[in-house]
């Protein structure tokens, strides 16, 4: 169990410091709480107190404390030094190494990562003070988790936010870095194939589980080209999106870009049939009954595995039944060097959902990935690419 040290400042984002105690704890963490004087005019120390566990500290000398040094106990204790929020006054501090409180002193002596999630107006944020501050924080090794942009306390709306509590969290537990350097092609979601300016063929898939591929990735150091069918979800940071709508478009966009990656993963639902011939105008009612002419499209993951330099390459496979059958079969038929298959149409789990549940399978192996959220899905799913991948590269 990890030990984190949160310092409270003297900042209206205070009052976010109980749902962050309350998020750390259930991710498992041992939380003790260090409030400034000017913070406990925003939340009381006995709601922090409630929360943690722990008595809330507060004074840089405390006789009740052994040896009256709390603060080097503390240090001793922490693993993470975690400050939320973090004000504009005590990022001056910090960054001048003033100590004239239990948190300033703190930041001096602890040997542990420092973590500081800023929160003021955004005039004080862009403030080239704040700035220079900053940046010489970050020189030194502090890890900067926001601000974020949007409306203010004081009315104004711009960059100064202090991040919301889960993405704090998110922060601290961020992934280890086991696909540092490496490039990685992920296409995701739908596609759709037009009947007539009206009308298209597509399916259910929401691309949610790309998306959550292609935003772990990132974290875990990956150069990250994701290749979109439509959808509604916001854009991963720092990956290199590409939308596209059919079949035939995420198939030259794949093969636009495939021949630098050390990796894809085919986790979009590409139709496997387009309309032989678009109508130019809408195909009116002609009885009770009517013909549609449908043509193959390509096999994006199969012409991807069948290249001379192909890179490692994982596909995906949606069933309603005989899951292992038909995802060996396409392992084999397609020369994968994974596959990841889930069943769809069931109560819990597939296409538009939150969750999944994955069975996986490699040449001479299988794994089961119960059912979980798809950003866990998909750390999962990544390290074990990762490490086969690896084996791989070294046999």
């Amino acid at each position: 169990m990890k030990h984190v040290l949160l310092g409270i400042t003297g900042g209206i984002a205070a009052y976010k410091a109980a749902e962050l105690v309350r998020l750390l704890r259930q991710q498992n963490y041992d939380v003790r709480v260090v409030m400034t004087d000017s913070a406990m005019k925003f939340i009381t120390p006995l709601t922090l107190q409630a929360l943690s566990g722990h008595a809330v500290h507060s004074k840089l000398l405390d006789a009740s404390e052994e040896n009256a040094m709390g603060h080097i106990n503390l240090a001793r204790w922490a693993d993470i030094l975690l400050i939320a929020p973090a004000t504009a006054n005590c990022i001056a501090k910090f960054t001048h190494g003033l100590a004239d409180d239990l948190l300033s002193t703190l930041f001096l002596v602890v040997q542990c990562p420092i973590y500081i999630a800023p929160a003021m107006n955004q005039s004080m944020w862009h403030n080239l003070a704040t700035q220079d501050n900053i940046a010489q924080l970050s020189q030194r090794g502090v890890s900067l988790i926001g601000p974020e942009s949007g409306s203010q306390a004081c009315g104004e709306t711009g960059l100064g936010r202090m991040s919301e509590p889960c993405d704090i969290v998110a922060a601290l537990h961020a992934p280890e870095q086991i696909l540092l350097n490496k490039k990685l092609l992920i296409t995701a979601g739908p596609t759709r194939e037009p009947l007539d300016p009206v009308r298209y063929i597509s399916n259910r898939s929401s691309g949610k589980m790309g998306y959550a591929l292609a935003e772990q990735a990132e974290k875990m150091g990956a150069e990250v080209t994701l290749i979109s069918g439509p959808v509604t979800l916001p854009q991963p940071k720092n990956v290199h999106v590409i939308m596209v709508e059919t079949a035939a478009e995420m198939y030259s966009s794949v093969m636009q870009h495939v021949a630098l990656q050390d990796m894809m993963i085919a986790a979009a639902a590409v139709a496997d049939y387009t309309p032989a011939v678009v109508q130019s105008d809408k195909i009116k009612k002609q009885g009770d009954e009517s013909t549609l002419a449908l043509q193959k499209t390509q096999d994006i993951i199969a012409c991807v595995a069948s290249l001379a330099n192909k890179p490692f390459t994982v596909g995906f496979a949606a069933e309603t039944k005989n899951l292992e059958h038909y995802a060996q079969d396409k392992l084999q038929r397609k020369n994968l060097d994974i596959i990841a298959a889930n069943l769809v149409g069931q109560a819990e789990g597939g296409f538009d959902s939150a969750v999944n549940a994955l069975q996986v399978y490699w040449r001479d192996g299988n794994t089961n990935f119960p059912m979980t959220n798809k950003n866990e899905l998909a750390s999962q799913l990544l390290a074990l690419i990762s490490e086969r991948y690896h084996a791989k590269n070294s046999a």
